[in-house]
Parts: structure tokens; C-alpha cells; sequence
């Protein structure tokens, strides 16, 4: 049968969807591909398809057990002799699948990276296409190869294996999220220079994209249920396990079906609650990241994240998991300031090497940048990935409800001369200092103590120049060189707010700005957050120590709320350390250099 006739058959479509029929010939052409295709633009017929025109079996690398299930089932059900090889099957059903596909009764098998690496797996796939044949290797969540990523497995690394001792068999990579770096490591690491590249548009124009600061967050996260999604499907996303517990039972207890996962739980209960997720209509399952790749359920009507992602990549694929089917669906997140906090520390005290760390680090301010950014959501997305958008979409909520903000045109172009003036080698700690005037052996070492920008940007503090430049990259108006040192370069567009002739407009609420008091809740959540950081500890034991020697209370030093603004602002001056609330000049001058010791301790550690 022809591809279209096996679309109509098999799978009851009319017609094919963007590129999906190019890369269906090219496969069942006997060559290789690499496909970057959102989630539900039809990845799995790009496989599916060519390995039923072909001779033999389709070989289907698959990292997820519940998602080899799915697949597989879902196969049956159109009549597709399919099967998978895990885990889960004990060794006489293993050994039966084994006998059927050698017997040519399986068209598409499914099976873990783990387990097709081994060389007694690789030996008996030679014996396969020696008999019945192999018609392809199809390598699913290609994204996994990438140390940089956030899903890395290192047995993907492993199968460049397939196009050596198999270079007769096309392989198909595919993966729903791949900045640039990530595909340029797909390609390297699985030997596939001579693949074409089919790269499908990354926007999802049904989700509507939603991102506030944290005020009450589960109260908030309970007002967007009720009002918007009383009888559907959703995922809640959360950093911590912990908190994935307290707002399952919480969300329990209001009389939502919410259901928790996550890696510390015993292996029944999880899968047990992964199955009703998938089976029941309205569940609402409360996860860490431990949940969701390839999950194939398409009417998941909204993703909520509580805390922030690691990255942009981490987000997109998240949220992604909303409106497979096409239909609408919401991508609603809250994040404040003591969600960075939390998560440049976890970044920061992690066992990966520092080169992996700063990756990271970057891959976190680009997602700070698009949270602050006024830009259409769609816009800003399609960007990071370097694709451009039409225009705005009209149902973010950027576009629907314009943020306030502020003229930034001068700090802008102050950001960008200082670029500009550095060398566009630099990243943006340094950039900061300069603006900031902050005089330091390395500053003395470029020379950069002398250059017409150094101390030109001391009307703000450092918190607020993080996000100028955040903003100016997540707006296209710097780029980041994330496989080398991290280094800031001017942006083609850059060049007309340089010479004056385009204004820049900033988020206001993208900072706490000086005299601006955290709101009650605001204030709870960091104070919750804040117990668990190392920093926070030396802080309070300073404040103790002090107050000891002088027999008083601790809080006559400086309340708590105050010991939060300066974990959170991290001053290094007594200026900036002054501008904080709750620091007169009295307490300034007497405690101003010991606090500021702790976090110069802290930062040299």
C-alpha cells in the first residue's frame, strides 16, 4: 500500500499534516531523518507508516515503560501486530515476543535504550534482519542524548552503535523540543550528518499562555480550577516532592480528583496513579518533572506550574503536554522571587561539572527573561527556538492584558554600549560590575575600569540590571553564546535602539523595586522557602550573634523579613545593602560590613 492508502486504512486520516508525508518518503526511501515536531503534530506516523511499506520490523527506542504501553495498545486497537520488550515482562514473556518477531508476526517492536545496547540484543537484531528484516530503527525523545538537557540518558549516547553495525537500515531521530546545541549533539552524537532535517514550526497556537507572580499560590492555582477547568484533565507541576504531597492532599481535601507522583514513591502506587490519569476523564495529577515525557493522553485541558522549570526547554516540553489534540488548552504558571532562589541554589549545589552548571544557569535566565518579558508568549517562545512568528496571537496574556512597564530605552542602550564596549565576549555578572563601577582585579585586567561605560548604571541596583538584560535577550536583542563561556553579543536588532531610533518598553513587575514591600503572601512563601537555603542559615546565625553580644533579642537587628530581602537581593556594596527595607543608616552603619562579609563568604566558598 501506498503512505496515503496506509493514512486512510490503518489510521483513518484524509490527509497528511505539514511535513509529515516528505519525511514518511524519505524513511521508507531507505534514508535518514531527523524530525523536530511539537508534541501531538504527529511525530509517531513518521515511523509508524514507513515501517508498514517496508520488509520487516520497525524497531522503536522508547526511554518510558507507560509510553511503550500506550503505543502499543494503541496499535492493536487499529490492527497493527505491534509488541515491546521491557521490564515489566518476565522472562517467558520476553521470550515469546522474541520467537513472534523472529517469525515475522511483529511489524513494530518497542524497546528501552537499556536493552538494545547490550550486545546480546544487538546480536540477536543481527539475526533479525538476516531473516525477516529490519525496515527501520526509529529513536523517539532524540532529546535525551543531550548532556545539556534536561531528560539526558546516557545509553542514547550508545546507539550510533545502529548506523554502524546496521548501515543498511534507515533511523529516524525524533524529539518534540531541540534548541540549536541540543540538535547539533543529536546529529554528532548519533552519527546522522547525512540525515535530512525536517523542522516543523514549534508554535502551539491552542495554548493559551498565562504567567503571574506568586500571591497565594495554591489559592490562585484553586481560583484558575473553578473558573476555568472545573471538569477536566490537567497536570500541576512542582519542584519538590514535598510540596507535590501537600498540594495533592490539599486539592484532595477542596474535592478536586488530584492524584501526586513523583520518584519517591514505591513504584506500584505511582504507576497505579499514571494509569488512572491515563484512563480516567477528569484526574488532576500533581507531579514533580519525574512525570510526563511521552505521555500520550490528548485531552489534557491545562499544565499549572507552581514553581519555576529549569529552562525553556523544560517548559515548552511541559507545557506541551496540554491540547495534544489540537483543541484549546491553558499553560498557567506563578512564580516569585524566592522560586529563582531556590532554583539557582539547587543548580549551584548540584554534583554536575561547572561547565554543565553555567549551561544551566543560562538556560535559567533565558526562562527569567521570558517570564519578565512584555512580548506575545508565542512570540517569545518561537524565538528562543529560532523561528519567527507572524505576529502576536492574541490570546496570551501579554496580548490580552498588557503588562505595566516602563521606558528603558536609556538602561538599554547603556546594556548594549557595554556589550558593545567589552568585546561581546562577556557575560552578564561581568557586564554588570562594569555598569555598576565596581573596581575588581578582573575589571583591571581587561582594562574594562576605563572604557566611557564603567559606572554609567549606578541608578540601579543589580537585581534590576539582571533583568534589563534578561529582558534584552528574551526580546532578540542580545544572543547568548551557551556553547562557549557564556559569553553577551549584540543582535542584529540591536542596532536600532543603539542609535535612539527604537523605544524600549520593560516590564515593571519583573523586579522588587526599592520601597516596594513584598505582600503578605509573597513574604510567607520565600520565608517558607528560604528556611531550607544554606545562605539563610549563616544569615540568622550572624543576626544571633549580634544581637548576643549586645543582649538583645535577634529580631532588634533586623527582622526577618529584612534577612530575606538581603538573601534574595544579595547586596555587595553598603549602598545597595541601605536600599533594601528594614536597613536605616543607623543599623547600616553598625551591622552594614558584617552582613555584607557573610555574603562575600558565602559567594567564595
Amino acid at each position: 500500500m501506498t503512505d496515503l492508502e496506509i493514512l486512510r486504512e490503518v489510521f483513518g486520516y484524509d490527509s497528511f499534516r505539514g511535513n509529515q508525508q516528505e519525511i514518511i518518503r524519505q524513511v521508507a526511501s531507505g534514508k535518514d531523518a531527523l524530525v523536530l515536531m511539537p508534541t501531538g503534530g504527529g511525530k509517531s506516523l513518521c515511523y509508524q507508516i514507513p515501517a508498514l511499506m517496508r520488509e520487516g520490523a520497525g524497531i522503536v527506542v522508547s526511554p518510558l515503560i507507560a509510553l511503550m504501553q500506550d503505543q502499543v495498545d494503541a496499535l492493536r486497537q487499529l490492527g497493527v501486530p505491534a509488541a515491546f520488550l521491557n521490564s515489566s515482562l518476565d522472562p517467558s514473556e520476553s521470550r515469546e515476543v522474541a520467537k513472534r518477531l523472529s517469525a515475522g508476526e511483529i511489524k513494530l517492536l518497542y524497546v528501552a535504550p537499556e536493552r538494545l545496547v547490550t550486545e546480546s540484543f544487538l546480536n540477536f537484531l543481527g539475526r533479525l534482519r538476516d531473516g525477516h528484516g529490519i525496515s527501520l530503527f526509529a529513536i523517539d525523545e532524540a532529546h535525551c542524548v543531550s548532556q545539556w538537557g534536561h531528560d539526558f540518558r546516557p545509553e542514547y549516547r550508545m546507539l550510533s552503535v545502529l548506523g554502524e553495525r546496521f548501515p543498511d537500515v534507515p533511523r529516524i531521530a525524533l524529539t518534540a523540543t531541540a534548541d540549536a546545541p541540543t540538535r547539533r549533539e543529536i546529529v554528532e552524537h548519533l552519527s546522522l550528518s547525512q540525515a535530512g532535517q525536517f523542522v516543523s514550526s514549534f508554535d502551539r497556537p491552542n495554548i493559551r499562555y498565562r504567567i503571574k507572580l506568586k500571591n497565594d499560590a495554591k489559592r490562585q492555582l484553586e481560583r484558575f480550577l473553578e473558573s476555568e477547568h472545573p471538569d477536566d484533565s490537567g497536570i500541576v507541576y512542582c519542584l519538590s516532592r514535598r510540596k507535590v504531597d501537600e498540594t495533592a492532599a490539599w486539592l484532595k481535601s477542596k474535592g478536586w480528583n488530584a492524584l501526586p507522583y513523583h520518584a519517591g514513591m514505591d513504584t506500584e502506587s505511582r504507576n497505579a496513579n499514571q494509569m488512572r490519569f491515563l484512563r480516567e476523564e477528569v484526574i488532576i495529577m500533581v507531579a514533580t518533572v519525574a512525570f510526563g515525557m511521552g505521555i500520550d493522553k490528548p485531552n489534557v485541558r491545562f499544565v499549572a506550574h507552581l514553581d519555576l522549570p529549569k529552562s525553556m526547554e523544560a517548559y515548552y516540553q511541559e507545557t506541551g503536554r496540554a491540547g495534544r489534540d489540537g483543541l484549546p488548552a491553558d499553560a498557567w504558571m506563578v512564580y516569585g522571587l524566592s522560586d529563582v532562589v531556590s532554583m539557582r541554589q539547587m543548580l549551584q549545589s548540584g554534583e554536575a561539572a561547572e561547565e554543565r552548571k553555567r549551561v544551566e544557569m543560562q538556560k535559567l535566565e533565558a526562562l527569567l527573561g521570558f517570564c519578565e518579558s512584555t512580548d506575545c508568549r508565542h512570540q517569545g517562545i518561537l524565538r528562543y527556538f529560532g523561528e519567527a512568528h507572524p505576529g502576536n496571537c492574541g490570546h496570551c496574556d501579554n496580548c490580552l492584558h498588557p503588562a505595566q512597564t516602563w521606558d528603558a530605552s536609556r538602561e538599554a542602550q547603556m546594556a548594549l554600549s557595554c556589550v558593545y564596549r567589552t568585546g561581546q565576549r562577556f557575560g552578564a555578572a561581568h557586564l554588570i560590575d562594569v555598569l555598576l563601577g565596581k573596581s575588581t582585579p578582573r575589571m583591571t585586567q581587561f582594562g574594562h575600569d576605563r572604557i566611557s561605560t564603567f559606572g554609567i548604571g549606578k541608578d540601579l541596583d543589580r537585581i534590576q540590571w539582571s533583568s534589563v538584560f534578561r529582558q534584552l535577550v528574551a526580546g532578540g536583542f542580545l544572543d547568548v553564546d551557551i556553547e562557549g563561556h557564556g559569553g553577551l553579543r549584540l543582535a542584529e536588532a540591536s542596532r536600532p535602539i543603539l542609535r535612539g531610533e527604537k523605544p524600549v518598553l520593560m516590564r515593571r513587575d519583573a523586579t522588587f523595586e526599592k520601597g516596594k514591600r513584598l505582600r503578605g503572601q509573597d513574604l510567607r512563601e520565600g520565608y517558607t522557602e528560604a528556611k531550607n537555603d544554606p545562605l539563610w542559615v549563616l544569615l540568622k546565625a550572624k543576626r544571633l550573634e549580634l544581637a548576643k553580644e549586645q543582649g538583645v533579642p535577634p529580631y532588634v537587628i533586623f527582622h526577618d523579613s529584612t534577612l530575606l530581602e538581603i538573601m534574595n537581593h544579595r547586596p555587595q556594596t553598603l549602598p545597595e545593602l541601605g536600599r533594601l527595607n528594614g536597613v536605616g543608616q543607623s543599623k547600616l552603619a553598625r551591622y552594614g560590613d558584617e552582613f555584607l562579609k557573610v555574603l562575600e563568604d558565602y559567594a567564595n566558598r
